[in-house]
């Protein structure tokens, strides 16, 4: 394909599959439950977190962690006591387990006690043509109070070359708005031109077929690599190809 050829294939893909329709079996179903800013960030952040695997297993663990919060995430969050946590125990998500969640929840109040929002802490961070440092500086930021040394693995780091799939899945569903009902689009100080591609297997494998990527990890110099390429094509929304490149993957075996 002409690369005309290819941004019209994937414009197309964009419109098929960047639709309400998509929520209905993607964790971002989870966060679609709330309507409070705070609710859904959290929401949000707890469900991109464990977000590797079987999807209608991610949903489910995801619903399984709003019970345990009493499908109020930010009050929990802001008020939960001792006895509450101690009701959390065994594994909440694969490797994810309940000593990791504990630590999340006390490190998310920390966040909102001390930094104001989640969206503050990216937003002081960001660069003008991407959040990755800023993912790094999050890090940083949350692991601050004392935490199991296990947990540090579920909050993955740009600049040690993680392409950071579930935190750049978790920033698009937060900053972009896709006037479809799907992203969220609620951090109205970060620009989706910011944002980099959830790269996974499936989007780096398609990626690759149509010559997006050439690097064969997928790691952050690939998604430097993508989203250098899909810059060019959108370089206000380069992140809705993601749509296309998953549902290419996912849906149809590209």
């Amino acid at each position: 394909m002409t690369s005309k050829e290819l941004t019209d294939f994937l414009n197309s893909k964009v419109f098929e599959y960047n639709n309400s329709k998509f929520i209905e079996s993607d964790p971002i179903q989870i966060p679609h439950q709330f309507s409070l800013k705070e609710d859904i960030e959290i929401s949000a952040f707890l469900t991109a977190t464990i977000a590797w695997g079987k999807r209608k297993m991610i949903i489910n663990n995801s619903n399984k962690i709003m019970n345990y919060m009493g499908n109020s995430p930010f009050d929990f969050i802001m008020s939960h006591n001792k006895n509450q946590l101690d009701k959390i125990e065994g594994s909440i998500h694969r490797t994810f387990n309940s000593i990791d969640f504990k630590f999340f929840i006390k490190s998310l109040q920390n966040i909102y006690k001390n930094y104001y929002s989640l969206e503050e802490i990216f937003t002081k961070n960001a660069e003008v043509d991407t959040l990755q440092p800023a993912i790094h500086q999050f890090k940083k930021v949350f692991f601050e109070i004392d935490h199991p040394i296990r947990t540090q693995k579920h909050i993955s780091d740009p600049l040690k070359n993680s392409a950071a799939k579930r935190i750049n899945m978790f920033l698009r569903w937060m900053v972009r708005n896709d006037n479809a009902g799907v992203d969220f689009g609620i951090w109205k100080s970060l620009s989706p031109s910011q944002l980099s591609c959830p790269l996974d297997v499936h989007s780096g494998n398609v990626a690759r077929k149509l010559g997006l990527i050439n690097r064969k990890q997928n790691d952050a110099k690939a998604l430097f690599e993508l989203d250098t390429n899909l810059r060019k094509m959108d370089p206000f929304d380069p992140v809705k190809y993601d749509f296309a490149l998953f549902g290419l993957g996912v849906f149809e075996g590209f």
